[in-house]
């Protein structure tokens, strides 16, 4: 056999086997591919055949397939086809999706949905297995499309997806975003201007491919924010526009995407070999939060904040509240000027939040609000406020975003739910929305870090979910732990507080910050002669409103901190230290949940009557934790 004959055979009888594994996924690939080189218009593709389903799968170093699902596939067939298109090991990997470990029946995954592939072990072995060879054809991954949207999205981002795909086809390449921890692109369109900001997964702060330095952990470890998961800012920053109805706090139009382009950063070669700095640039595929680009003088850093409009602070505000944003910073309040001309609001200003990737963590930790400094946030709220707040469904938010975003945790939807609850229960009461953000925020005494006001109400909850009969203490499962700790050993040093490590506490609810520290060593016999304050609200929301999907019951605070659970299924928070946590929604059950919210309410209404009394005082100081990110 002649060397060059030999040569097309072994690459072509690879590719003929990735096309029958890809079927018309990969013929896709080949002429998207095609179209990219080419500059052509790409061509709509044919409607999928029924019971196919298109999903998008991540390597935890960031590689990005797009394949087609039949039903009879498995996450097998899913790994190996991953195997021989992206050249990468498989074994020792689970295949997830959002808190599910996906064996062989993949009926739970949904339509244009995104996967991780990720390690069972921090340690593994070095070895590589050997991998047929690869045709050049499929070198460039996954190019099925320059911008596919992930889900469904609304016609302004369809038309924005368009824009910048026709601009990318026109040859005009993506700006890169100096400012920031992680990487972000301005995408333009065919005049040249800038219509997107482009934010991939795999390049934020921590991620494998961050192009500013910011690397060291896989996607799914605890990030930035240690209940937000390295490469999960995406999707929330899609889940704040969603909940964002009637655009009422001004959100731009947001989507996730998987988008191709050289301009991208890859700190290693996805397929082996020699670094990536060292040869001309890839061409790769990225799944990444996709945002309308908005025109803007200044950002709320750079501007004083008399001008602003009260109607406008508030309604960023009560977005805040209800998805728990842990870092809203005078520098991700865009402010426009309008000259000539008013705004929504009557004013000559207008403001647009952004960045909301560090919003909904899996646990209640320390938000930050910028705006409760801010004289228009003791301004009362209007009727208008008053309405949109009390008209809020948390338990509908929440199914909304299951189905849209499917990948989310349940552990995030429940933080959604509770602080919906909260404002809504808040509001009525008459509280403004600097005390509301106040109830919400945590204080430094000392060298201590102290649980916020709605920590020490959902603490007394958890300690009465844990009382009720039916969950009294159980011989808790051991399970194999995916992170081993001294990975995780820079958080090691954080300043804990002792006397709050666990949600077991005694004593008076009254007081929170005092008597239940005083009474954690009390025997628990004055409990009965205690009366639980009751709470007559007609927008209380009964159990059976709650019906969320059952969590795995991890380590409760009545548990050996040595028991563990599969990674997949934990929060981040339990991922580090425990005692970095005052409290934890993810360790109970579905039924547990539904007794919790219960008594969360009952003990809501003598907090609230707590600060309204204290609404006098001077507000405290505290150490600001934002994060430009």
């Amino acid at each position: 056999m002649s060397p060059n004959l030999e040569g097309t055979l072994k690459s072509q009888v690879p590719a003929l086997l990735l096309r029958r594994l890809f079927g018309a996924g990969a013929r896709r690939d080949e002429a998207a591919a095609k179209q990219h080189h080419g500059r052509q218009a790409p061509s709509p593709s044919p409607p999928a055949p029924a019971g196919r389903r298109r999903v998008f799968v991540q390597t935890e170093s960031g590689c990005v397939l797009g394949m087609d699902l039949d039903r009879g596939d498995n996450a097998h067939t899913v790994k190996r086809r991953l195997q021989l298109a992206l050249n990468v090991p498989t074994g020792g990997t689970s295949l997830t999706f959002g808190d599910r470990v996906l064996e062989n029946d993949l009926s739970s995954v949904r339509h244009d949905s995104p996967l991780l592939l990720t390690r069972n072990s921090i340690h593994r072995s070095c070895s590589t297995p050997c991998l047929c060879p690869v045709s050049e054809d499929f070198e460039q991954k996954d190019c099925s499309g320059l911008v596919e949207i992930l889900g469904s999205s609304s016609g302004s981002v369809r038309r924005l997806v368009d824009d910048v795909a026709s601009g990318i086809m026109g040859g005009l390449d993506p700006v890169p975003i100096d400012s920031g921890l992680g990487g972000s692109y301005y995408f333009r369109n065919d005049e040249g201007d800038r219509v997107a900001i482009v934010k991939p997964t795999d390049e934020e702060p921590f991620a494998p491919n961050n192009p500013k330095g910011f690397t060291g952990r896989a996607l799914g470890q605890p990030g930035l924010k240690k209940s937000v998961r390295v490469g999960e800012t995406g999707f929330r920053e899609v889940a704040a526009y969603l909940l964002d109805h009637e655009n009422f706090a001004n959100v731009p139009a947001t989507a996730l995407v998987k988008i191709t382009h050289s301009v991208f950063n890859i700190n290693r070669p996805m397929n082996g070999g020699t670094p990536a700095h060292d040869h001309k640039p890839q061409v790769t595929s990225k799944i990444a939060s996709f945002q309308q680009f908005i025109a803007h003088d200044f950002d709320a850093s750079d501007h004083g904040t008399s001008s602003f409009p009260v109607a406008a602070v508030h309604r960023i505000g009560i977005l805040d509240i209800r998805i728990f944003n842990t870092d809203r910073h005078g520098g991700n309040v865009l402010v426009r000027k309008l000259d000539g001309g008013t705004g929504r609001f009557g004013c000559q200003t207008e403001l647009f939040p952004i960045d909301h990737g560090l919003c909904l963590p899996e646990n209640l930790e320390d938000p930050y609000f910028e705006w409760i400094h801010w004289a228009q946030a003791s301004i009362p709220f209007s009727e208008e406020e008053l309405e949109y707040i009390s008209k809020l469904d948390p338990m509908r938010d929440a199914a909304m975003l299951r189905g849209e975003l499917p990948m989310i945790r349940e552990a995030c939807l429940r933080v959604l739910i509770l602080c919906t609850i909260f404002l809504k229960e808040a509001a009525a009461f008459g509280l403004c929305l600097a005390e509301i953000g106040e109830m919400m925020t945590r204080e430094f005494r000392g060298m201590e870090e102290e649980p916020s006001k709605l920590e020490v109400v959902c603490m007394e909850a958890r300690r009465k979910v844990d009382e009720w009969e039916p969950f009294s203490p159980s011989v808790e499962e051991d399970m194999d732990f995916q992170f081993s700790m001294d990975v995780l050993g820079g958080y090691s040093d954080v300043i804990r507080s002792p006397r709050f490590n666990c949600s077991g506490l005694k004593g008076s609810f009254r007081n929170p910050l005092t008597k239940l520290v005083e009474s954690m060593n009390e025997d628990g016999d004055d409990e009965e002669d205690r009366k639980e304050p009751s709470m007559h609200s007609s927008d209380r929301f009964s159990s059976a409103d709650f019906s969320t999907p059952s969590l795995h019951r991890t380590t409760s605070s009545k548990t050996s901190s040595n028991s563990s659970v599969h990674a997949p299924n934990r929060s981040a928070d339990e991922q580090l230290p425990s005692s970095l946590c005052f409290f934890r929604l993810s360790d109970m059950s579905a039924e547990e949940w539904h007794v919790f919210v219960e008594k969360f309410q009952e003990l809501l209404k003598e907090a609230l009557e707590e600060c309204k009394a204290a609404g006098g005082q001077r507000m405290k100081q505290r150490l600001g934790t934002s994060c430009k990110f």
